[in-house]
């Protein structure tokens, strides 16, 4: 993609909300929580709507049917991942195979981050529109980790990939292009175990 500003029916971004996983190292479904009133997986897809990203595709696996029900009212596209145990690139490639074709980009978010906000989703789409870059990736005080947007043109690469790590691959195969957006080491809260539940709820 050459860079310059994107504008007008070239710049829609959408969303890929990541809420499919198995909670394995939390040992209960960690989405079902609930912070502020609210569980993390609606949480994550209301952040989505809030950057008024279009469309918003959430994809679900474990406990599907629990997590559908935490979206309810919500206008968000539902699209299942029958086989997450394949990992989380198998739900990256399910949502980005669900995206209409006039998507010029998508942001990847995981459900399980909740401090991450609809201001720094907006971040990322200002970041893209005015530079066209293919990757506009987040940077909390030194470490890389979603959301992360992704250009049309590496839809492929994202969808292709297996396993685990397709974001940090990309991301080293156009780190010549890619622009990157701070945020405070503190907004980088992960969701992966007890103690981390008990930190992100003291922190808020």
């Amino acid at each position: 993609m050459e860079q310059g500003r994107i504008e007008g029916e070239h710049s829609r971004v959408a969303g890929v909300v990541l809420a499919a996983g198995a909670s394995t190292r939390f040992g209960r479904n960690k989405l079902l929580l609930n912070f502020d009133g609210e569980s993390l997986a609606r949480r994550a897809a209301k952040t989505a709507l809030g950057a008024a990203l279009d469309p918003v595709v959430c994809v679900l696996g474990h406990e599907a049917e629990r997590i559908r029900k935490e979206l309810a009212g919500l206008p968000v596209r539902v699209v299942i991942n029958e086989a997450p145990e394949k990992g989380l690139n198998s739900s990256i490639a399910a949502g980005i195979a669900a995206l209409p074709e006039s998507a010029a980009a998508a942001i990847v978010q995981l459900a399980d981050m909740p401090f991450v906000s609809a201001a720094m989703l907006r971040r990322l789409v200002d970041a893209f529109r005015r530079t066209g870059a293919p990757l506009v990736a987040s940077n909390y005080g030194g470490v890389h980790a979603p959301p992360a947007l992704y250009a049309r043109d590496l839809f492929p690469e994202l969808a292709e990939a297996e396993g685990e790590g397709a974001g940090r691959r990309v991301a080293r195969r156009h780190e010549k292009e890619l622009v990157r957006v701070e945020w405070p080491a503190a907004a980088l809260v992960d969701v992966d175990r007890e103690e981390d539940w008990k930190r992100m709820c003291a922190a808020g």
